[in-house]
């Protein structure tokens, strides 16, 4: 078992794959940037990101960043064209650009809302028991009959609504 000063000293010297070290307070030290990863962030409420789009130019990209130093009058449209698109991923009509998502949100709730209705189908015919006699229609017209001759709840119920002599409901 190591002591608390052996891993003091492995962790103070990184040995333990840590990329940077930082304070509480301070900013994080790191030994490189990774390259796959950048800050580049631009959406239209932060439409200046703080590095270019394209960190790593070719040769033809670096050519044209040396022309981009002199005048601008002398560069062509495709060249300013492609002088931006170094810059910046989008432009402010692409990311304003409504997209077809909803179409894909929809077909999903719909395909889902479909599935339910067939598994809510499938049970129904092959899970769920027949109905019971309880209630089928002659059964109620039977236990109807059954309360009234029984003259059940003759002031306010059932009963007080049916005219024996006539038999038929009152008006």
């Amino acid at each position: 078992m190591l002591s608390r000063a052996a891993w003091s000293s492995v962790l103070r010297r990184g040995g333990l794959g840590t990329r940077g070290t930082h304070s509480p307070g301070g900013p994080a030290r790191a030994q490189g940037k990774m390259t796959p990863y950048t800050n580049y962030f631009a959406q239209r409420s932060y439409p200046m990101p703080d590095e270019p789009f394209c960190t790593q130019l070719n040769a033809e990209q670096r050519a044209l960043k040396e022309k981009e130093k002199g005048s601008w009058t002398q560069l062509s449209h495709a060249e300013k064209v492609a002088l931006y698109r170094l810059q910046y991923h989008q432009t402010f009509a692409e990311m304003n650009r409504r997209s077809n998502e909803w179409k894909t949100v929809m077909g999903c709730v719909f395909f889902f809302i479909g599935l339910t209705a067939l598994l809510i189908w499938w049970q129904r015919v092959y899970v769920f028991p027949e109905k019971p006699v309880t209630l089928t229609d002659e059964w109620k017209a039977q236990q109807l009959q059954r309360i009234l001759d029984m003259k059940g709840n003759p002031v306010q119920g059932l009963a007080s609504r049916w005219d024996y002599e006539k038999k038929e409901w009152r008006k």
